[in-house]
């Protein structure tokens, strides 16, 4: 009898025929977690990375787009729109938040999303780029194409909490947010990210 397994959201997911318009998404947390959960590289499933330290919640779904990477071409491209030398993209996936009017109760779920825009966000020297989207087929923000649709209280929220959420009392902030973009540049992220993954897991 064949047996099935579980697919390594990661590298069993695949990330849609119609990306980098329309992906798939990975949640790992949602606003009302109390603690950072993320997916175990080795295994695929999702493990506490740590509590989290004060009250800054995320302010939407959060998650990866499967099939990614965050490699060379993710740090070149970073290079040339910041103005600044990126040594490097940080290993990971590309990020992912989703905006949605419904409260999602829990991670460890897959979703589709249309991205409009993102975060050239630069963690300790490395790109860890952060695409903004919006859920397929949400009453209220399903409507929005581009970031700059989105009303700026919203993206202040977000900008804030990738701010500041590493930050420890009487710290240093190491991340900081290079550029804004659009929906047109994210999708190039995602497009960069889709051929970084394809070099290292070919």
């Amino acid at each position: 009898m064949k047996q099935s397994f579980k697919a390594h959201p990661w590298h069993g997911i695949p990330i849609g025929d119609q990306a980098p318009a329309l992906v798939t998404a990975f949640i790992e947390i949602v606003p009302t977690d109390t603690v950072k959960y993320e997916i175990d590289k080795a295994t695929g499933y999702l493990k506490i990375d740590r509590p989290q330290q004060f009250s800054n919640i995320i302010p939407a779904l959060y998650g990866f787009i499967p099939q990614t990477y965050c490699g060379d071409n993710i740090a070149k491209f970073a290079s040339e729109q910041a103005g600044f030398t990126v040594e490097k993209g940080d290993g990971d996936p590309i990020d992912i938040c989703v905006l949605t009017e419904r409260e999602i109760t829990h991670g460890n779920i897959m979703l589709q999303a249309i991205p409009i825009g993102g975060f050239r966000m630069i963690d300790k020297g490395e790109a860890d780029d952060k695409i903004i989207a919006v859920l397929k087929g949400d009453a209220m923000y399903g409507q929005y194409r581009e970031l700059s649709d989105m009303p700026e209280a919203v993206l202040k929220r977000l900008q804030h909490y990738f701010l500041t959420y590493k930050n420890l009392p009487g710290e240093k902030s190491m991340t900081q947010i290079a550029n804004v973009y659009g929906r047109e540049e994210a999708q190039e992220v995602i497009r960069m990210s889709m051929e970084d993954y394809a070099i290292l897991y070919a």
